[in-house]
Formats: structure tokens, sequence, C-alpha cells
């Protein structure tokens, strides 16, 4: 088991370093290129504010975990416990909120004229800073809702059930709490979870009749060479794909545990390193499929 311990705290250590240098480099690049240019793409601020998202959800969450891990137990008091809470929740709903975002936007985009999509297309770029600061907002509010929930329980002298993660304690849900979650948060974020899969098939769709119309001038010409629209559409596919993925485990994950009185050790830690995959990984699929490195250098053109 201490070798276990040790790999398990290795590789969490290794998703924290490498998640925070990920989002924190394209936060950066984002940045750089509103600097430079005084406007950005719709994707790419879509893209900066999932960044964001991310950098807090493994701030509040990993950080505070591998601090525990490293012997510092239970150094937040019961605000602090409440508010890091907090602070996650607004994270993994943003994370949610604008991944779904961008992957409606991208299907507007690439939706035929004549569908009457293209009307909503100029409509989301032009107030898409207007659709951010409503998720921020959004998620902010709903998330302070379940947070004074729990300030409003502590008085309630029948609390006896805590559930320790290690850092802090937290008191566990009873059934207004669980459902005042469920309401609020779980239903939102599948919601918006099936509304990215209906996007992604939509664009998957589209992809496929474009290539069929253009087949036989590819074998014409004998280009195969993609079109900017449909790489920066598999790109996006890829994230979908994989926030999609991910968050499915983790969340069958975090809420059998949250059903479990008694937590597996294999379970706990499983779920610990499937919350931070996606929030970890996404900086490196953009950075790789983006080419974003020689763009920052100035390498490329495009």
């Amino acid at each position: 088991m201490d070798f276990w311990n040790l790999a398990i705290r290795f590789i969490y250590l290794s998703q924290i370093t490498a998640g925070s240098l990920g989002n924190f480099f394209l936060i950066f690049y984002y940045l750089s290129l509103y600097w430079r240019k005084h406007r950005v793409k719709p994707t790419d601020l879509i893209l900066m504010h999932l960044m964001a998202a991310n950098a807090l959800i493994i701030l509040s969450t990993g950080v505070p975990q591998a601090m525990a891990d490293c012997g510092f137990k239970h150094f937040l008091n019961d605000f602090g416990c409440k508010l890091l809470v907090y602070i996650q929740g607004i994270g993994r709903s943003m994370s949610i909120g604008t991944t779904c975002l961008l992957s409606v936007f991208q299907a507007l985009t690439i939706s035929p004229r004549k569908s009457g999509c293209k009307d909503q297309k100029v409509k989301v770029e032009k107030n898409i800073h207007c659709h951010i600061s409503l998720l921020w907002i959004l998620y902010i509010l709903i998330n302070f809702i379940y947070y004074a929930y729990t300030f409003v329980k502590r008085d309630n002298k029948n609390v006896t059930r805590k559930r320790d993660i290690g850092y802090c304690s937290i008191v566990r849900w009873d059934e207004i709490g669980s459902s005042i979650y469920v309401a609020l948060v779980v239903c939102p974020e599948v919601f918006f979870s099936v509304i990215m899969a209906w996007s992604s098939g939509s664009m998957i769709e589209i992809l496929y009749r474009h290539k069929q119309r253009v087949q036989h001038i590819h074998s014409t010409h004998g280009s195969s060479k993609k079109s900017p629209e449909s790489r920066v559409t598999q790109n996006i596919l890829i994230l979908v794909s994989t926030f999609l993925a991910f968050y499915t485990l983790s969340s069958i994950l975090r809420g059998y545990l949250t059903l479990l009185y008694n937590h597996n050790w294999w379970l706990v830690n499983i779920n610990r390193i499937t919350s931070l995959c996606f929030p970890s990984f996404v900086p490196f699929v953009l950075i790789y499929r983006y080419s974003i490195v020689p763009r920052l250098l100035g390498l490329d053109k495009e």
C-alpha cells in the first residue's frame, strides 16, 4: 500500500503541476493576442475563460488535497472549508458552461447558410462577452444559494455526520441539501452535457455531408487538405469528447462516493485523479491541435 500511496501522490502532483502550467500558459497566450491585436476571436475568448475555470478547479481542489497528502491535515476552519467548496463548485460549473458554449458556437459557425443558424451565430458572436459574463454571474449565484444553505444548516444541533476530505471536514448532505444540490447544480450540468452531445453530433453530421459534397473535388485536384473550419471543428470535437468522457466518469464516481459511508481507498483516489484529468490534459490538447507554440513565437503565419 505504501507503493500505491506514493504512486497516487506522484500522479496527483503531476496533474497539478502540469495542469497549472498548461492553463496559465494558455491564459497568457490569449491575453498576449488581445494586447497585440486589441481583439480576440470568439472561440479564443471562450477558451481563455475555460482555462481560467480549469485553473480555478486545480487551485481550489488539487492544491489543498496535495497539502493534506503531505501532512497538513485540517488546516482550514469551517468557514474556509465551505468557501473552498464554493469556489470548487464555481470552477466546475464554469468549465461545463464554457465547454457547452464553445460547442454550440462552433456548431452554429459551420451550419449551412440555408439553415437559418448563421443569423443566430452572428448574434452570439456580437454578444459573446455578455454570454460569458452571464455564465459567471449565474454560477456564482447558484453555488452561493447552496453555500448559504450550509451556513443555515450549521446551526442545527442534530447535525453530527461529517465527511473528512483531508484538509477539512464538511457536513454530509441531508434530504433538503441533496434536493437543492440536484436541482441547482446537477440538473443544469446534465442539461449542458446533453446540449454538448447534441451540438457535437450536429457538427459530425455537417462535416460528413460536407465531405461527401467535396469528395469529387479533392479527387479531381488530388488534394486532401482540410479547410480551416474543418480543422477547428475537429479540434473542438476532440475537446468536447474528452470533456464528456472524463466528466461522465467523474460524475459517476462522485455520485457513488456520496452515497457511501465507508469510502473505498481505491475509489476515492481514482475519483480524485479523474476529477483533475480534464483541467490538466485539455491545455496540452489545445496546444498541440492549435499549434499554439509556433504561433506564439511568430513561426506560423496563420
